[in-house]
C-alpha cells in the first residue's frame, strides 16, 4: 500500500493491475475537521457529526482526487444487496443500495465503511468500474453476485480489490451468521473458526468470504485484504471497536 498527503489527507492506494486510467484510494481518519469521537476525516453524514465538518472533509476528499464534489456517487446504504447505475451526473438524493457502477468517466462509487468490506472492481480494459459495501449481511445475501450481474462482463474480464474491514482474529460472530454462508456454499465453513470465539460463536473471515464469492463467478484476479479496522486504531474507524464513529470512504472512478 502506498499514501499520499493533501493537506495532511492520508490515503491507501490499492496496488492491483487495474488500467492506466481506473483511479481508486481508501480514505483513512487522518486530515479532517471532524471533532472526537469522528476525529477526523469522517465523511459518514449519518452519525450525528456537524453536516458543515461532514461537507467539509468531503470537499478536501474531492479536492484530493481532483473531482468535483458532486462527482461522488454516495449511497443511502441499508446492509441489503441493491446495486445502481450512477449516471453521468449526480442529484441530490442518495439512492438506497450498497452498490453501484458506472462508466462513465468522472464519476465516482463511493462506498462508506467502518468494520463491513468495501468491494471495488473494473474491467480489464477500464470501461467501467463498480463498488460493493459488503458487510456480512450484503455479502450473504447476494450483493457481490446482483452488481457482478448487472455489470454484464464474465468474470475473467474483472477484477477486484478488498479494502479495510474488520479481520479474521477479532470478527466474532453468531451461528446464524456461518450457516447463512454454509447454505450458500459449503466450503463457507472453512472460513469459520471456533477456536479464539465464545462458546457456540465463530471467528469469520470475511476476506475469504468475499474470495470465495468473487471466485465462484469467475473473478480469479482479487487484490488487497490483510488489514483489520478494529485493531489498527491510528488509521481505521471501527464501529465494533468505537460505537459512535466516523466512516472512511473507499472511491473508484475513471478518467
Amino acid at each position: 500500500m502506498s499514501f499520499d498527503n493533501h493537506s495532511a489527507l492520508a490515503f491507501i492506494h490499492p496496488q492491483w493491475p487495474a488500467p492506466a486510467n481506473v483511479r481508486a484510494l481508501c480514505t483513512t481518519r487522518s486530515g479532517g475537521v471532524s471533532g472526537p469521537p469522528w476525529a477526523s476525516l469522517n465523511l459518514g453524514d449519518h452519525v450525528d457529526d456537524d453536516p458543515a465538518h461532514v461537507q467539509q472533509n468531503r470537499e478536501r476528499l474531492a479536492s484530493a482526487c481532483n473531482l468535483p464534489a458532486g462527482a461522488f456517487g454516495w449511497l443511502n446504504q441499508v446492509h441489503g444487496t441493491k446495486a445502481v447505475a450512477l449516471p453521468a451526473r449526480q442529484g441530490s438524493s442518495m439512492p438506497e443500495a450498497d452498490a453501484s457502477y458506472t462508466g462513465h468517466a468522472g464519476v465516482a462509487c463511493a462506498i462508506l465503511s467502518a468494520d463491513c468490506l468495501p468491494v471495488i472492481l473494473c474491467d480489464c480494459d477500464g470501461t467501467t468500474v463498480a463498488a460493493a459495501h459488503a458487510g456480512w449481511r450484503s455479502l450473504a445475501g447476494g450483493v457481490l453476485e446482483n452488481l457482478v450481474a448487472q455489470l454484464g462482463l464474465p468474470g475473467n474480464h474483472l477484477m477486484a480489490w478488498l479494502g479495510p474491514a474488520i479481520g479474521p482474529d477479532v470478527f466474532e460472530v453468531g451461528p446464524e451468521v456461518k450457516a447463512a454462508f454454509v447454505a450458500h456454499n459449503p466450503q463457507a465453513a472453512e472460513a469459520f473458526s471456533a477456536g479464539g470465539a465464545r462458546s457456540g460463536h465463530y471467528l469469520a473471515d470475511i476476506y475469504l468470504l468475499a474470495r470465495q464469492r468473487l471466485k465462484a463467478m469467475g473473478v480469479e484476479q482479487v487484490f488487497g485484504g490483510g488489514f483489520c479496522t478494529v485493531t489498527d486504531r491510528t488509521r481505521f474507524y471501527s464501529y465494533r471497536r468505537d460505537g459512535q464513529t466516523g466512516r472512511m470512504a473507499t472511491v473508484i472512478w475513471k478518467n
